[in-house]
């Protein structure tokens, strides 16, 4: 072993350079393990002991003056000086690829050296390096550092440029198509990430700041030419392209950046990359991706949309115009799809419910299936969707004449599945079908007209008996209970409270008949009532004048008799319009006996024919009571079914006789009459959008007052918006109904104009 306490720095270095310069210079072969402690211990030894009595090491006047090791560093430093000069001087006149070659095959080679270095020359790190970075020394780093430094000083500032150039021709060339050598520019690019300087602490001295020698040696320059590269491919390729194509193109480019960046890049260039290539190659054809669009959809180009959508949704702010396109595009293909269903129609010809919402719901399919899949369900496609279902649905060839005709048709519809015929749906289409139904409705403005209509026709099923499953009623109101709340089905659901009430109140009439008559009585007449609250069902008054057929009365007294002992205080209206029953006839010359269902106006007529078998228009009219439009109807059918022959011009003309067919004879021994004739239909239909105008009236009044009287003082603009608000669940108000009812309400004392300020409302108290 050495006594390195008698040796002096620059003896200790003559001992160590040779090795030293080897290790720097093939560090491949390393040191045997001799070499290796031999350096190692005289490195230790002099790092550790004490300078010769008199001598200074250290700087004049510090505290740590007599640690060894300043000529050690110095001398290190010096070699690793040198042994760039001999670097430069290799690599001057190399150029592209093979500088690259040489500069990797170097600083692999380098790098390995440093940490060989550093190692063996560890307690002059942790002695005399520490102790000067400590004291605030500059220029001093730990032997690693200190080598990446004069690496960095002495060969990378002299060959930065031809290096960044030949990385930038490689990148390029691997742009255009050919294969590069990945693995060299990885090494290249994570040197220059290795040369940023420390932090100058002796325990994180190897940790870099930040990669601002790659940012500014490489990536700027970097940047600048990937700008230049994508502009003017992009544009070559569109004028040589179409447009879907060039969005393939785009896709593929931008993937092959991410991969760039993984493969070798830092990853800190990865956002500012990727931000430039869209400007590139999306915002700077921003307009034509625009203009394409509109074609995309006309042809159903799903896939390339999705493409689209993908490109263009990196920078969101420019996903609005497409938005604004889609819901321009589907509002109009909505309008055409209905004008197609109103044009197919033959004149007078009504529209079918179902075909009508069927055209809605192709429409809607489609496109949100569009929205889901290529706009991945993005919240501003689908609100575009929306928004372009509510103007088709609302606003329309069919809407035109009638703005409320959506509601009715959807009404309709619904009745139509959920009325018991042959064609029922099993549970599981019937559900579905009723969820389609809720698609439309969440698009309808007008809602209490949707209300009005099916809360009529449920009225009719439920006293019809024509209800295809009670579940099914309670599903779909479930459906409307969680889109409009509880308040919009309270009265649907108190329908069926008072049918329960009524089938519970006709055994207690049947007992107490049996009790008082016998269950044979002869002046009895299979009855069933039903007793409904008036102000939960829609029906209105009777129509018209009807006087009961005689065989009838006794049964109605009875029951009125038995009500009222009942219910004291209250008052039976009868619906004979709403009323129905079975009607047993024989023919004198037919055998069969027939079973007709009819209406009671029809019920009326036919009984007549027991006191005679011929009457005149007028004599049927008298007996009946009833008026002209209803008779005329109704006697129609029945002639119309051959069982009373017209003698006359036809039917309801003065003086028109009415004779029993007394030779009817037909294979079908039961018939339903019970048909909806004009008259019924158009009252109907009348009958309740007069309601609905009604209603809305008392509904605007009612939200002017509550407002009022929460605010206290309004102005006139802000009145309308609040009011516009708490109505648009229910339906779309119109101004100027809105000013009708804010008259009314000022005439009717609830609020009052500000003297002074026209535009401005008081609540009266």
């Amino acid at each position: 072993m050495f006594n390195a306490n008698v040796l002096s720095g620059e003896e200790v270095w003559a001992r160590l350079r040779d090795d030293v310069y080897q290790l720097v210079r093939h560090p491949e072969n390393g040191l045997d393990p001799k070499r290796y402690m031999n350096i190692y211990t005289l490195v230790y030894n002099h790092c550790t002991s004490k300078p010769p009595a008199g001598a200074s090491v250290g700087t004049p006047g510090s505290v740590q003056s007599n640690v060894m090791g300043r000529e050690l560093y110095q001398s290190l430093q010096a070699l690793l000086e040198t042994f760039m000069g001999e670097l430069v001087e290799g690599c001057s006149g190399l150029m592209d690829i093979d500088l690259l070659a040489f500069y990797t095959r170097e600083w692999n080679k380098y790098t390995q050296a440093a940490k060989f270095l550093d190692h063996l020359f560890q307690y002059l790190n942790r002695h005399w390096v520490k102790r000067k970075i400590d004291d605030n020394h500059e220029g001093i780093y730990r032997i690693h550092t200190m080598a990446l430094v004069i690496w960095k000083a002495s060969l990378f500032e002299r060959t930065s440029g031809p290096l960044v150039d030949a990385v930038l021709r490689q990148i390029e060339t691997e742009r255009n198509g050919e294969s590069v050598d990945r693995s060299m520019l990885k090494a290249v690019l994570d040197s220059f990430v290795a040369l940023d300087l420390p932090n100058g602490d002796a325990v994180d001295a190897g940790t870099a700041q930040g990669p601002e020698t790659y940012k500014h040696t490489f990536e700027d320059k970097f940047l600048t030419a990937t700008s230049t590269y994508y502009k003017a491919e992009s544009s070559k390729f569109l004028a040589e392209n179409s447009v879907t194509e060039y969005m393939k193109k785009a896709e593929t480019r931008l993937a092959e950046e991410l991969d760039r960046v993984k493969m070798y890049l830092h990853a800190s260039t990865e956002a500012t990359l990727i931000r430039l290539c869209e400007e590139r190659l999306i915002l700077d054809h921003d307009a034509v991706l625009r203009d394409e669009f509109q074609v995309l959809l006309a042809s159903d180009k799903n896939e390339d949309m999705e493409r689209m959508y993908r490109l263009v949704s990196r920078t969101p702010d420019r996903l609005e115009p497409l938005r604004g396109k889609l819901e321009v595009y589907v509002s109009s293909i909505g309008k055409q799809a209905v004008e197609k269903v109103a044009g197919d129609l033959s004149d007078d010809a009504p529209l079918d419910a179902k075909v009508y919402v069927d055209a809605l719901l192709v429409v809607y399919h489609k496109y949100a299936s569009l929205v889901a899949r290529a706009f991945q369900g993005d919240a501003g496609f689908v609100g575009s969707l929306d928004r372009a279902c509510r103007e088709f649905v609302n606003r329309n060839a069919v809407t035109e004449t009638a703005p409320s005709k959506s509601s009715e048709l959807l009404a309709r519809y619904s009745d139509s599945l959920l009325k018991k015929s042959a064609k029922n749906p099993e549970e599981a289409e019937l559900e579905e079908l009723l969820t389609s139904i809720m698609t439309v409705f969440k698009f309808i403005e007008d809602r209490d007209v949707f209300q009005k209509f099916y809360s009529k026709m449920l009225a009719k099923r439920l006293v019809g008996g024509l209800s295809a499953s009670t579940d099914s009623e309670e599903l779909m109101i479930n459906k409307l209970k969680d889109a409009c709340g509880f308040e919009y089905v309270s009265k649907l659901q108190r329908m069926f409270t008072d049918m329960g009430v009524s089938r519970d109140l006709n055994a207690d009439f049947q007992s107490k008949m049996a009790q008082t008559h016998g269950p044979n009585a002869a002046d009895m007449v299979d009855f069933q009532v039903m007793v409904l609250s008036t102000a939960s069902w829609p029906f209105t008054a009777p129509p018209t004048e009807f006087q009961l057929p005689t065989e009838l009365v006794r049964t109605y007294d009875r029951f009125t008799q038995y009500y009222n002992h009942k219910h004291s205080g209250r008052r039976l209206t009868w619906l004979h319009h709403q009323s129905k029953g079975d009607l047993k006839a024989q023919f004198p010359k037919s055998k069969a006996t027939y079973l007709f269902g009819v209406s009671m106006y029809q019920m009326g007529i036919l009984l007549q024919y027991n006191n005679a078998d011929k009457y005149t228009y007028e004599e049927i009219k008298e007996l009946t009571k009833l008026n002209d439009a209803y008779i005329q109807g109704y006697l129609g059918i029945l002639v119309k079914a051959k069982i009373l022959l017209l003698e006359g011009e036809s039917v309801g003309a003065p003086g028109s006789t009415y004779a029993l067919n007394v030779a009817y004879n037909n294979k079908k021994t039961r018939m339903n009459l019970n048909v909806p004739i004009k008259a019924e239909i158009k009252t109907e239909t009348d009958d309740t959008n007069k309601t609905v105008e009604e209603d809305r009236k008392l509904f605007l009044q009612a939200a002017i007052v509550r407002v009022m009287k929460t605010r206290r003082l309004l102005k006139h603009q802000a009145l309308i918006q609040e009011v516009i608000t708490q109505a648009q669940s229910r339906f779309k108000p119109k101004i100027s109904d809105i000013k009708k009812c804010i008259d009314l309400c000022i005439d009717k004392e609830y609020m009052e104009r500000v003297e002074g300020e026209k535009d401005t409302y008081s609540y009266i108290a």
